[in-house]
């Protein structure tokens, strides 16, 4: 009995991580300080898919994605708006509605958004 329950938790939760659509990658830079130490940084893309419930040119974005909340991204000092093809778009062509990809990186609890790919209806 306790093999099912925890059978059916794994499965949910992993169900859960792939129904986001998220992929991740990960960079790790350790650098020597002059007084000797060493510091280690770690960044964290991702990349995640939805559908535009609010655009702000030049502040934020939000996506409505398979999770029970939409999801709030800032955006980044430089963000680049391309369509599907990789080709660069103005950032006018996002509008309400819109599916798309955002690649962002994680400072705190933001995430901060570097790409946006306007992709076609279908998904």
């Amino acid at each position: 009995m306790i093999k099912s329950i925890v059978s059916v938790a794994f499965a949910t939760a992993l169900m859960g991580s792939v129904a986001f659509a998220q992929t991740h990658t990960s960079s790790t830079k350790v650098a020597t300080q002059p007084n000797g130490m060493t510091e280690t940084t770690t960044t964290t893309t991702t990349e995640s898919f939805g559908t535009v419930t609010e655009f702000t040119p030049g502040d934020s974005l939000t996506l409505k994605t398979e999770a029970s909340e939409p999801m709030h991204y800032k955006f980044g000092k430089t963000v680049e708006f391309v369509n599907a093809h990789g080709k660069v778009i103005e950032a006018s062509k996002i509008r309400k509605d819109s599916k798309v990809h955002v690649h962002y990186v994680r400072h705190g609890d933001d995430m901060v958004v570097d790409k946006v790919t306007l992709t076609p209806d279908r998904h």
